[in-house]
């Protein structure tokens, strides 16, 4: 297979050309460049963004993943096992379990409340509610952690 124009990599990947140029950016891709400035793509760059799809899928941030890609081979990516890496993918690991026990603990919370509050409903006629100061509320940050805050 010769070389290809963005247009053809993002039919070939099913990735769009916005997020190629992302992951050129990012220091993932590395096109040649023909006259024209125009980026130049090959086989290689096929499997290059196979892999990162994958690794992405797998919750790794770019950054991470520009790290490991010289490790990767194949587009499964078949990962070598240098200790750093294995370090990495472990701490990332962590922090995921962190962020579900999180999530769980809140999910727990939540069916209390909606339990407590059914039974409460099939025990008496509620009143049309009124904003009540002093529940807890579940927020959730831009980075995945959840938590609880009281209002009021």
């Amino acid at each position: 297979m010769g070389h290809m124009l963005i247009g053809e990599l993002s039919r070939q990947t099913g990735v769009n050309t916005h997020q190629l140029r992302y992951y050129e950016a990012q220091g993932l891709l590395e096109p040649a460049r023909r006259s024209g400035g125009y980026r130049e793509y090959g086989a290689d760059d096929v499997v290059t963004v196979t892999q990162i799809r994958r690794l992405l899928e797998a919750g790794l941030s770019t950054e991470e993943i520009r790290f490991l890609l010289p490790c990767a081979t194949g587009s499964a990516p078949d990962l070598e096992p240098c200790p750093e890496l294995l370090e990495m993918l472990r701490a990332r690991l962590q922090g995921l379990d962190e962020r579900i026990d999180t999530l769980a603990r809140s999910r727990d919370a939540l069916v209390d409340y909606i339990a407590v509050t059914e039974r409460r409903v099939s025990a008496e006629e509620v009143p049309a509610c009124r904003v009540l100061v002093g529940l807890p509320t579940l927020i959730e940050r831009s980075d995945g952690i959840a938590f609880v805050a009281t209002t009021g």
